[in-house]
């Protein structure tokens, strides 16, 4: 009779403790609703720091992608898990970007955004220039010819500066290759945009007659003070030096650092 009755009050005690510690249903599904919410947000957080770090090592090299779409003048590049951003401003002129299209773009910068990366991509950027020729010339990537200097007026013409330490290599020749081989390469690389390969010299009147290339000069005078150059070439080499819409001249003063002013010797 006593055990019955402690088994009757144990009971009772068990419900009175069950109805005080009862969680109601719809307070369960919220917590559950809301351990949810923030396991999705920890893991879209984690995903966007690993693709953060992954493109941020990716700044300053090319990287190749398929296009998207265009929203006014941007055009937006498919890099994979991301999307980049290609402005009108990075953009070559007069070049198609096609929905589908594979386009090789050169990475600028990679910062963190709430959505994820914001990747800044262009197609004008003169170190394009430099990573195919790192990429296509084994001596530039070595390190046995040095890139001095890139003028670019992109799409239609660059001109490249070269130099090496040693007698026993012609950074010209090397660059250029064989029959034109390694340059042609570039050239289609860069879709038909021209390339001059100019040789580097310390003078620098050797260094901005080369600049002027094709074109050949006469003499120089220079002002040191203000980095102002006076090039005198024979009238015939006159539109030559100067080049359609001054662009010859433009580049060469670019690549050199000083302001050229071409005149004819008549």
């Amino acid at each position: 009779l006593s055990q019955a009755r402690e088994g009757n009050d144990a009971v009772e005690l068990g419900e009175a403790i069950k109805t005080e510690l009862v969680v109601p249903n719809e307070y369960g599904r919220m917590a559950a609703q809301t351990a949810k919410q923030v396991i999705i947000q920890k893991i879209r957080e984690a995903e966007r720091t690993m693709l953060f770090q992954g493109f941020k090592d990716k700044e300053g090299t090319i990287v190749t992608g398929t296009i998207q779409r265009r929203e006014d003048h941007r055009v937006l590049v498919d890099l994979g898990k991301v999307t980049g951003v290609l402005p009108g401003s990075e953009q070559i002129p007069r070049e198609r970007y096609n929905a589908g299209d594979r386009v090789k773009v050169y990475v600028i910068s990679v910062s963190s955004a709430m959505k994820g990366p914001e990747i800044l991509l262009s197609r004008s950027h003169s170190n394009i220039v430099r990573k195919v020729f790192e990429s296509e010339i084994p001596e530039v990537a070595s390190g046995a010819i040095d890139i001095k200097g890139i003028s670019r007026d992109a799409g239609q013409r660059s001109k490249v500066a070269v130099w090496s330490n040693s007698d026993t290599i012609d950074p010209i020749g090397s660059c250029i290759g064989q029959r034109g081989s390694r340059i042609q390469t570039i050239i289609a690389e860069l879709g038909g945009e021209k390339i001059d390969v100019i040789q580097y010299d310390e003078d620098p009147e050797v260094f901005i007659s080369n600049a002027l290339s094709p074109a050949k000069v006469q003499s120089i005078v220079l002002d040191q003070e203000s980095k102002k150059a006076v090039v005198t070439v024979k009238d015939d080499q006159l539109s030559l030096a100067i080049g359609k819409m001054g662009q010859n001249v433009r580049l060469a003063s670019q690549l050199t650092g000083w302001s050229l002013e071409v005149v004819g010797d008549g």
